[in-house]
């Protein structure tokens, strides 16, 4: 074990200089930082008594009075080139304290008017060399985030960086292994079952004590930088931040990322709190950049019809394209999408005539590209039109004169430096032609949707599409739905292409409830509804309605019941509508009773329930008046579900 963990005490005889309010104390061997309720506190520690060495963070975490401590230790420092360390350093001074307060909105996500309270503290060590490095932390009230940087001139390259999460063992850990579509499954273990591997973003994790959920995630990382993730091979309980493979995306870009001071390190992110803490922190959004695009009127967020889960295919064919207009129209949904091969298009027309059709019936089109490149194995076409940005422009010219609304590119299959910068690049000429980007097989999100809201959502999950890869997803899709919305749903938009009613190449076992449901649980600007028109058309007339109306951008979440891996109900709000979906992942029926004390009191509300009937293809609806005193218990098949809205009477 690392000597570190073990400084708990410290010498009676240091003199303490104490600021901000009790908020910060400071010492020669200890430092502390608080959030502003004071439920966080982080304190900034070494592994000696002497004030050198291997300096690290501890975070402890205070609910009502109980101290739980959440991350034994974070170990700091970077590795440049030149023979420039950063790992044995030494304190110099603690910046006087920052208060950061901050209001924003977003044109979509989980909620659109964004808080977000914190001290901020700066810290600047040096190395035996009297080079200094600053640690930037932050503490707010549903997290932190800390970030390395440097002033002065010089370009290096970053061999390693130190980053490293140190847990106790008995805590329990949700965690991804890491694949360069980011397209996993979860896995939950702990203790002499933890496994160690590569492990992507973000993983999600809950102290011995129960009491304190923590995620692990970046932020505002950019061309400045690679993406990152955790191994915790070396030690199965120390998650040390790594660079990309080498081998990733075909071996082209360099892995280690080359970097010219002054600079800033991406956002080291941490969501600390209970289970609805985590499903409700925008804290990812929070410390990244704010909007570069002033005028966000042409950001429009919405439903989507989509043809390749229920083809299986692209879309070639002109009728195809047709039909699922139509479906669009039908169900009140802004866009559809054309997939791959719709440069070869026949069967009675071509990509003008389809473009044609779907204005005509006052849909708004959106198109797919291949990333194109040589970083891709990929040949699907279109490709190599989004690769430079002379062909960007290009292509993004033509489009915009089509009316197409917005781009979706395909396979990345690397987090590279360059390929930060690639992402980076689509979006920021995107923006000028006024194109929505929706991203896949692609990285999670690293909080570019606030810098860039034109950024509407990403894939960077295991979503319905599997059911077309192969059987495994028929099996584990029940228990994998209700770990989402804590983990990866919970740093941005997730493009999962939910609510399949009927089967595609593989059949499901969730029931029509939780197909419903996952139209709230799982939240995406742009929502792809992928089932085919039959799917939709042949529902009972309550649940039509429900997804001829649901949003997809929404002004506030929170979590009313859940557990990952077992079941999840989230409520959302539009405007003066709440709605709610709830599933269950297991292999049980269960009664879930639901509380509407986040009404607003002394008002009535009509509940509009729609639930598992008898078998898993029978949907219910009842209709009641409620209150914010009042609740209801539904009943869940097993992998069942429900939906509900809520609207003021």
């Amino acid at each position: 074990m690392k000597s570190h963990i073990q400084t708990k005490t410290f010498p009676k005889a240091i003199l303490w200089i104490v600021f901000l309010l009790g908020n910060i104390g400071v010492s020669a061997n200890n430092l502390l930082v608080k959030s502003p309720n004071g439920k966080i506190m982080v304190n900034v520690l070494h592994s000696d008594y002497s004030g050198n060495g291997r300096w690290f963070l501890n975070v402890n975490y205070n609910e009502n009075g109980k101290l739980t401590e959440a991350i034994s230790a974070i170990d700091l420092g970077l590795i440049l080139s030149d023979n420039i360390s950063f790992d044995n350093i030494i304190f110099v001074k603690a910046s006087k304290p920052i208060l950061i307060r901050e209001n924003y909105t977003m044109p979509h996500g989980k909620s659109s008017q964004r808080t977000n309270l914190g001290n901020e503290v700066v810290f600047t060590f040096q190395n035996q060399e009297k080079k200094k490095m600053e640690v930037i932390l932050r503490v707010y009230n549903d997290g932190m985030a800390f970030r390395y940087s440097f002033s002065g001139k010089g370009n290096f390259t970053v061999q390693d960086e130190l980053t490293a999460y140190t847990i106790n063992n008995e805590t329990a850990r949700w965690t991804e292994k890491w694949n360069p579509a980011n397209e996993g499954l979860y896995s939950a273990m702990a203790g002499d079952k933890t496994q160690q591997e590569e492990w992507g973003y973000p993983a999600l994790f809950r102290t011995k004590e129960n009491n304190c959920w923590f995620l692990l995630h970046e932020s505002a990382v950019d061309g400045n930088y690679c993406g990152s993730k955790l191994s915790n091979k070396s030690d199965k309980d120390t998650y040390k931040i790594t660079f990309p493979d080498p081998k990733d995306g075909r071996g082209k870009g360099e892995s280690l990322p080359k970097i010219t001071f002054p600079w800033k390190s991406p956002w080291r992110v941490i969501i600390i709190g209970n289970l609805n803490d985590i499903v409700a922190s925008t804290l990812v959004d929070d410390v990244a950049p704010p909007s570069v695009i002033k005028n966000t009127d042409w950001i429009k967020p919405g439903a989507v019809s989509w043809n390749y889960w229920s083809d299986n295919h692209g879309t070639r064919d002109f009728k195809t394209v047709c039909a699922f207009a139509d479906l669009a129209v039908a169900m009140n949904w802004p866009y559809t999408l054309l997939d791959w091969e719709w440069d070869a298009m026949g069967n009675g027309g071509n990509l003008e005539n389809a473009l044609k059709y779907i204005r005509s019936k006052g849909i708004k089109p959106l198109m797919w590209y291949n990333s194109g490149g040589d970083h891709t194995w990929v040949s699907s076409t279109p490709k190599d039109r989004m690769l430079t940005h002379e062909n960007r422009v290009e292509e993004f010219s033509k489009l915009r004169k089509l009316g197409v609304a917005g781009v979706k590119v395909d396979f990345f299959e690397s987090e590279k430096q360059d390929m930060i910068q690639y992402y980076i690049d689509i979006l920021e000429d995107a923006a000028k032609f006024e194109m929505m980007v929706y991203f896949h097989g692609c990285l999670v999100p690293r909080g570019w949707a606030r810098t860039y809201p034109n950024l509407m959502t990403y894939e960077a999950v295991r979503g319905a599409e599997w059911y077309n890869n192969g059987p495994e997803f028929t099996a584990t899709a029940p228990v994998h739905n209700t770990i989402l919305p804590f983990t990866r749903n919970v740093v941005g938009s997730m493009d999962y292409t939910p609510v399949t009613f009927t089967n595609s190449q593989f059949p499901h076992l969730t029931s029509y409830g939780h197909e419903l449901a996952l139209s709230v649980l799982f939240e995406s600007a742009l929502q792809h509804f992928v089932d085919r028109p039959e799917g939709y058309s042949d529902l009972p007339d309550a649940p039509r309605a429900f997804l001829k109306e649901v949003p997809t951008s929404w002004d506030e979440t929170i979590l009313l019941h859940g557990f990952p891996g077992k079941e999840a109900v989230l409520a959302r709000r539009k405007s003066q509508k709440w709605y709610i979906g709830g599933i269950n992942g297991e292999n049980i029926e269960k009664n879930i009773k639901i509380t509407f004390d986040f009404l607003e009191k002394n008002k009535k509300y009509k509940l509009r329930l729609i639930k598992d009937g008898k078998h898993d293809k029978q949907l219910v609806t009842d209709d009641m008046v409620i209150g914010n005193t009042d609740s209801v218990t539904v009943k869940e098949l097993r992998r069942g579900g429900f939906a509900a809205v809520i609207s003021p009477l």
